[in-house]
């Protein structure tokens, strides 16, 4: 996938795959690279961002398998965001689909 396209999609993607469940840092990096090839040093900076901006919040919990693990959890304004977000996602590929089907139709 173009690398530009999918930085404008990592934000949704994270934020979505928050919003029902707390999760950490290389979990995410891990489900979301089940359908977009994303590397671990690209979700770091991107959680830290988030955090910054207000969008997510963290907190560290115990771990069997070691050290504690640092879980990413949405704030309401996180919330409020993503569906926002997912609205405007919606929009933009309802039109990208309707251009992209327009197009086929004007070669045919």
């Amino acid at each position: 996938m173009n690398t530009q396209l999918k930085k404008g999609v990592l934000d949704l993607l994270v934020l979505a795959m928050l919003e029902h469940t707390d999760r950490y840092g290389f979990e995410l990096v891990e489900r979301v690279s089940r359908h977009v090839e994303i590397a671990e040093r690209t979700i770091y900076p991107l959680l830290k961002r988030l955090r910054d901006d207000g969008l997510v919040t963290t907190y560290l919990q115990e771990s069997a398998m070691g050290a504690p693990r640092k879980y990413y959890r949405l704030t309401n304004m996180g919330k409020t965001y993503l569906t926002g977000a997912k609205a405007e996602w919606q929009e933009m590929r309802t039109a990208v689909d309707r251009l992209l089907e327009e197009a086929e139709h004007e070669q045919g």
